[in-house]
């Protein structure tokens, strides 16, 4: 007899079945004991009468979380005892025997409530039983979807699927990097990409008119709700483009993708603001259109355009306000190349809001030599500095690049959005605390001396 889904017993009424599963609930009733079974498909209610002597001995023992397989009758259940609160609830499970595939311990919490009251650091401890409870099984199936739906609607506009590397090299992007030592190249690291910035451009220069690829990116910073060191990024580049094409792929994939599965969008096409517009409106360049409907699977997608492409820091220097990559409007173009009037050029970024989160950002690049060291040379990079950390793009560039642009959109924070989550762990399987430890594996850890050793390194102790 072959194992069947549990939400498939509706089908089998009248004929016996093997179905496995985690014991969601116990009832002895004395003679009768009742047991809810769990599958990734759903639940069903299975009975034990003392007539099967041996799976009656057995179901008094089982406790929740126990793995076992039962085998038995479907048998429709009485109209008046149906559950319509579950799709297994007209038929039950009559037991005649029950193998025992795992015991388990009694678990740390409870997995039948939405487990916002519990601590955050037990959770991850035991994280592959927390991932049991129906809220986060929903809201990684619902991951799944939308991805898978991304992919198709991306491979069906005629966009390759590249891969980039996740050990590159340590480059001056916006947040600080996690390093990676070298064991052949003692005192030389790596870098795990911010994102796949660099790598995307250099595939336009290599003919790759339409990339993709869902992310990682890995950013050494501050967490909270809505940040994490390493989060997945669809990411695109497209070659011979318009921002406004730019936005409107963008723009059609999220329409398509959301509709697809049962999302509302506020208002279509997209709003548009420029970056003076929505600060003099929202007070913010990422704002929430939704009025009335927050609670209602609505979403308020909007453009934001036209942001200055420097800004200043703390100490009066220039930066860039998104990256370096970032080109300028056409009609600012000169000012950037003689450096003047820094404060009055326009970027070609876009990002994307929605409900009250920036949930992507992109752009027309950069593609000029000249032009990428002029912006390093503003925001005070050394023309040797500049060789060392972007001297290979420089060269790429200088050999025939192609005008081009793209987005990188927050997979994680986009999920969150739709799930109806506050925080992106809720929507990642194995996420970091916000004090920074893995889940489960308690990540970092201390290494041993001798891969010190072999890689060349020394801990230098801190008094505390």
């Amino acid at each position: 007899m072959a194992r069947i889904a549990l939400a498939d017993c509706p089908d089998k009424a009248g004929k016996k079945v093997e179905v496995s599963g985690w014991i969601d609930i116990r009832r002895d009733h004395g003679k009768l004991i009742f047991v809810d079974l769990r599958d990734e498909s759903g639940i069903i209610q299975a009975v034990v009468t003392p007539k099967q002597e041996e799976a009656h001995k057995i179901a008094a023992e089982i406790r929740p979380e126990w793995v076992v397989t039962l085998r038995g009758l479907i048998k429709e259940r009485p109209e008046g005892m149906r559950n319509k609160n579950i799709p297994t609830g007209s038929i039950e499970l009559e037991v005649h025997e029950i193998e025992v595939l795992n015991e388990a311990e009694t678990p740390p919490f409870e997995i039948s409530g939405d487990a916002y009251d519990i601590s955050e650091e037990v959770r991850l401890q035991y994280r592959y039983i927390d991932l049991r409870r129906a809220r986060l099984q929903k809201n990684l199936r619902l991951r799944s979807d939308f991805s898978h739906k991304v992919r198709q609607y991306l491979h069906g506009e005629g966009f390759t699927e590249i891969e980039t590397p996740n050990f590159t090299k340590s480059t001056p992007e916006g947040s600080r990097d996690f390093l990676v030592p070298s064991r052949m190249q003692p005192g030389h690291f790596y870098a795990l990409p911010q994102s796949p910035q660099q790598y995307k451009q250099l595939l336009m220069s290599s003919g790759f008119e339409k990339y993709f690829q869902l992310a990682r990116c890995f950013r050494d910073e501050d967490l909270r709700a809505d940040r994490s060191f390493e989060h997945t990024q669809v990411d695109m580049e497209m070659s011979f483009v318009t921002r406004e094409q730019i936005m409107k792929v963008v723009e059609d994939m999220y329409t398509s993708v959301c509709e697809d599965m049962g999302y509302k969008i506020k208002e279509k096409p997209f709003p548009v603001f420029t970056y003076a517009e929505a600060i003099k409106k929202h007070g913010a360049d990422k704002f929430d259109l939704r009025e009335n409907e927050k609670e209602s699977g609505i979403l308020a997608f909007a453009w934001v355009i036209d942001f200055p492409l420097f800004e200043k820091t703390d100490d009066d220097t220039w930066t860039y306000s998104h990256n370096p990559f970032t080109g300028p409007k056409p009609e600012d173009e000169e000012k950037l190349a003689s450096g003047k009037d820094i404060e009055k050029i326009i970027s070609q970024q876009c990002d994307l809001v929605c409900n009250g989160h920036e949930v992507g950002g992109g752009g027309i690049r950069i593609n000029k030599a000249e032009l990428l060291q002029k912006v390093f040379e503003i925001i005070g990079h050394s023309p040797e500095k500049v060789d060392e950390q972007f001297g290979h793009i420089l060269t790429a560039f200088k050999h025939g690049a192609p005008p081009e642009g793209g987005m990188g959109l927050g997979l994680d924070r986009m999920v969150a959005i739709l799930a109806g989550e506050v925080s992106l762990r809720e929507v990642q399987a194995f996420p970091t605390t916000s004090g920074g430890r893995t889940a489960v594996m308690e990540a970092p850890s201390e290494v041993s001396d001798e891969q010190l050793e072999e890689l060349g390194l020394q801990i230098k102790k801190t008094k505390k």
